[in-house]
């Protein structure tokens, strides 16, 4: 082969953004047995940890960072069994912020989709994520896990989807964003009405203007301002907002809000 084959192979075959491989455990990524292992600050969390994964005990990994933001395995389920009634054209789910892999489990359990895009940045919360997936037998051909920042990803998507890999392009008419965002910002959890332009480091203006060409799913604190969520809505659309709760308590509050290009 010529050097100019040989170039012409390596342009075919390198990408901005290629899916991940398995990633190994790191020592980030803890399996808690007992409280007093546990830092304080994650202890709350830990006493909760079976409405979190209920197969904790059979071997769930998280990093202490993924402890804060890890959906409740009943909401999570819940929402993906709702999910189950989105527009049966759209078959391709992205989960822009996979955490340790809650959501992404439930979207696979559910057997709704075909194909679902993963992405987390942080590489031992994403290791994480893979290991869960494996623990809770989810179909590896359906879970696309991709290592990088979602904004990156949805940028390169919109102008250079050339610069990704195949397996990374998709249709994004037939394309559902799901997005539980880190939630940090003053206010958030003792503010009766939280301003979601304070949501700390992506606020819902950025969020939404990644988001809005397609439809897409916000997981966001239960107390927002869904006087800023309702102006989200393209047109004459509505956007869907619903309260999930546990023993009676909101966890959070879901917005489904439809794309610049739905109907």
């Amino acid at each position: 082969m010529g050097v100019n084959d040989q170039s012409k192979r390596q342009e075919k075959t390198s990408y901005t953004l290629e899916p991940a491989e398995r990633f190994p455990l790191t020592d980030e990524c803890k399996h808690y047995i007992g409280k007093k292992q546990v830092p304080w600050d994650i202890q709350k969390y830990f006493s909760q940890r079976y409405s979190i994964f209920s197969w904790y005990d059979e071997g769930v990994y998280m990093t202490d960072d993924a402890w804060f933001g890890v959906t409740p395995e009943p909401v999570a389920n819940q929402i993906a069994g709702e999910m189950c009634s989105v527009d049966a054209s759209k078959d391709t789910l992205v989960d822009v912020f996979a955490g340790a892999g809650g959501n992404t489990i439930a979207f696979a359990l559910s057997q709704r989709w075909k194909h679902i895009i993963a992405i987390e940045r942080d590489a031992s919360t994403l290791a994480c994520a893979q290991h869960n997936a494996e623990l809770y037998e989810c179909d590896p051909e359906t879970i696309t896990w991709l290592h990088a920042d979602s904004f990156e990803y949805l940028a390169l998507l919109h102008n250079q989807p050339d610069q990704l890999h195949p397996q990374l392009r998709i249709d994004m008419d037939k394309t559902v964003l799901f997005a539980s965002p880190p939630w940090g910002g003053p206010g958030y959890r003792t503010d009766a009405v939280f301003n979601l332009s304070d949501m700390q480091p992506y606020n819902l203006d950025k969020l939404h203007t990644a988001y809005a060409r397609m439809d897409h799913v916000l997981y966001l604190p239960r107390t927002s301002d869904i006087r800023q969520i309702a102006k989200l809505a393209p047109g004459e659309a509505k956007v869907d907002v619903v309260q999930y709760c546990m023993e009676g308590a909101s966890k959070a509050m879901v917005a489904y809000i439809p794309g610049r290009g739905s109907t």
